[in-house]
């Protein structure tokens, strides 16, 4: 009997992981990226449901823990979907060298390039609702915060790579990477986005890092 399809929304923590472990290249990195913007959703909404905030704020923080369910769902979703693009990418490149196979190339290429870039998109989003917890939030939770963003992190910083790596498989069909630019300019572009993006996580976190590990803060005796 053949085993059933291993999926982020329809497996275990065990079995999910135990099939990230293997090698097959599907479930990888880029749905690992999905799992990871899960977690950092996951716990924004837990933060945002332990945050008792003023009246006139109780609107903000509701649509922080709504947007925040809705993306850990999603997250979930993009990463089957990357996993599926995977796939396809490996698939590709074990063709025999000719037409057929770079054409494979080209087409797995950018479509793992577009999932890999709407996951980083959505990771971008959920950067400020997390930065409002960051200073808004229930105060006791700080080192959870600080634990998102840690996963935010990772997120971003997987759909770059991932990102820019997928684009640059296609020299592999022949292009060169100027002519990639000139080709998929909002791919290109989203590289540098979320660049940026994960500079800002850094500054957000090393902000409050002080509240979140306190035994950091005293010096060191001689």
């Amino acid at each position: 009997m053949e085993e059933p399809e291993v999926t982020t929304q329809q497996s275990t923590v065990e079995d999910w992981t135990r099939a990230l472990a293997e090698s097959t290249g599907s479930p990888g990195g880029g749905a690992g990226t999905g799992v990871m913007l899960a977690v950092a959703a996951s716990l924004t909404s837990m933060v945002a449901g332990y945050t008792e905030p003023a009246a006139d704020q109780q609107q903000a923080v509701d649509g922080i823990r709504d947007r925040a369910r809705d993306l850990r769902r999603r997250a979930l979703q993009l990463a089957d979907e990357d996993a599926t693009a995977s796939r396809a990418f490996g698939a590709a490149f074990r063709l025999e060298k000719g037409p057929e196979r770079d054409e494979a190339i080209r087409h797995a290429s950018v479509a793992a390039a577009k999932a890999s870039a709407v996951l980083g998109a959505r990771a971008i989003d959920a950067i400020e609702d997390l930065a409002w917890l960051a200073h808004g939030g229930n105060k006791a939770l700080v080192a959870d915060v600080v634990v998102a963003f840690g996963a935010l992190r990772a997120a971003v910083a997987g759909a770059r790579t991932n990102v820019s790596f997928d684009l640059a498989s296609l020299r592999s069909a022949g292009t060169t990477l100027e002519e990639v630019r000139e080709q998929h300019p909002d791919l290109w572009s989203s590289v540098e986005r979320l660049s940026g993006a994960l500079e800002r996580i850094d500054g957000l976190a090393a902000a409050i890092d002080d509240r979140a590990a306190p035994t950091e803060t005293v010096p060191t005796s001689k």
